[in-house]
């Protein structure tokens, strides 16, 4: 079979690279690619949001699975236009995907389903939005409401930041004009991040392994968010009982909610959460694969990828079950390198080095976020540009071997945070040193 991936990415690269190892891939294309996609499979020069080229493109080939990695072309209906032509494609339709694109819209669904989130106000107009936080007693987060590349929430401390993250948003529009529209002002959350992902086909909802994404720029959690800047898998933060909990009181009342809303979800529900002392609360939803908690979370999956891409597309999911996946046993660790500048401006076209001494080390993965090639020199393309990924027989082995393979790449201005996966390792020394006094 051929399969075609849409997107750019880190997430894409692996999953051009996963999907390549199934048995049944005759040959896996990406459009438009990257420098590393490029290497595991073929690229094709087609912006993701050219549904009509994308289109005849798989018609031509013809391709027999597409697969969407960023959210835009799925808010953008690429999943409704694909299917009208009689082509086999994975992610939800466009009305689904509205519960990524529009955050007032999740807000509501999660508020009629009961799941537990922050309180929260939408606010069409600056006005109303400023009176409300200037009458709040505690720290708020303000989001745009639309599509922002993961830029558009801003965590505030005091008034005088959320007074000015609205103006950012919805005066100088900053993320966009359509993003800006609305903002979700909800109060901050105290406790630990933790994604979690679900493939989600018919009546069936399986999770996957919990992951932790680092979203601050800087070490300790500090700086401007960003779209990730690195995660480890599994996340011993999702306990059994936890994830029991996530499981009920999340996921099943989600898919229900948006097939009562006449949006029935097919694809993968990314839940972002908070774990607080009360429990989880959902920070938002994504209609798509993480990124770049794909990258660690498929390093480890063992069971035929395009199975279940596929089994979800044909509503078979059912044939699979969360015990009959298999997983390598060990955790896996990513690592972000950064261009200067980001999650603001940034150069692009620094050459890259390093990458195939990177490579040769044992249960390394390089998958390339922003890279391209330039007169047979691969060079930096975007903000994030690598996702440094190893496999280790413990956590600490994952961490220490993703480390040692960027310290083998070298590019202008490359900046990574040096404590991925340190929460786990705290609590899990914490826990160790209690036992023991």
């Amino acid at each position: 079979m051929k399969i075609l991936v849409v997107g750019k990415g880190g997430r894409e690269h692996a999953l051009v690279w996963k999907l390549a190892q199934s048995p049944r891939a005759e040959r896996v294309y990406c459009a438009p690619g990257n420098a590393g996609t490029a290497a595991d499979g073929v690229n094709v020069p087609i912006e993701a949001n050219d549904f009509g080229a994308l289109i005849r493109f798989a018609k031509k080939e013809p391709v027999g699975l597409t697969v969407v990695g960023p959210e835009d072309p799925l808010a953008g209906g690429i999943v409704d236009h694909f299917q009208k032509h009689g082509l086999r494609i994975f992610g939800p339709s466009q009305a689904a995907a509205q519960l990524e694109a529009s955050k007032a819209l999740a807000k509501q669904v999660m508020r009629d389903a009961d799941v537990p989130t922050a309180e929260f106000r939408v606010c069409d107009h600056p006005v109303p939005a400023r009176h409300y936080v200037e009458t709040r007693e505690y720290p708020v987060v303000v989001k745009a409401d639309g599509l922002a590349a993961g830029k558009g929430v801003i965590v505030c401390n005091t008034t005088e930041e959320a007074l000015a993250a609205i103006d950012r948003i919805m005066v100088k529009e900053e993320f966009g004009r359509a993003a800006g529209r609305q903002v979700v002002i909800e109060k901050r959350l105290e406790g630990e991040e933790l994604s979690i992902q679900a493939l989600v086909g018919g009546r069936t909802i399986i999770p996957l392994p919990p992951t932790q994404d680092h979203k601050p720029a800087f070490d300790g959690d500090k700086g401007p968010n960003t779209g990730g800047m690195g995660a480890y898998c599994p996340a011993p933060l999702a306990t059994a009982e936890l994830r029991h909990a996530i499981d009920e009181t999340i996921l099943v009342p989600t898919v229900h909610a948006m097939k009562r809303r006449r949006r029935p979800f097919r694809g993968v529900l990314y839940a972002g959460l908070m774990v607080t002392s009360q429990g989880p609360r959902v920070l938002e939803f994504n209609c798509r694969f993480g990124d770049p908690e794909t990258q660690p979370l498929l390093m480890r999956l063992k069971t035929d990828l395009l199975d279940l891409l596929e089994a979800v597309v044909d509503d078979r999911l059912g044939d699979f079950s969360e015990d009959k996946l298999e997983w390598d046993p060990r955790p896996a660790v990513c690592v972000v390198m950064a261009s200067q500048g980001y999650p603001g401006n940034y150069a692009k076209g620094k050459v890259i080095r390093g990458l195939e001494e990177a490579s040769r080390l044992p249960d390394v993965k390089v998958f390339h976020a922003g890279t391209n090639l330039d007169n047979n020199f691969v060079v930096t393309d975007g903000g994030r540009v690598l996702g440094v990924t190893a496999l280790g027989d413990t956590l600490a082995d994952a961490k220490r071997r993703a480390y040692e393979a960027v310290e083998r790449i070298h590019f202008q201005g490359a900046f990574y945070r040096r404590d991925i996966a340190d929460k786990a390792l705290t609590r899990a020394a914490d826990a160790a040193s209690a036992q023991t006094s």
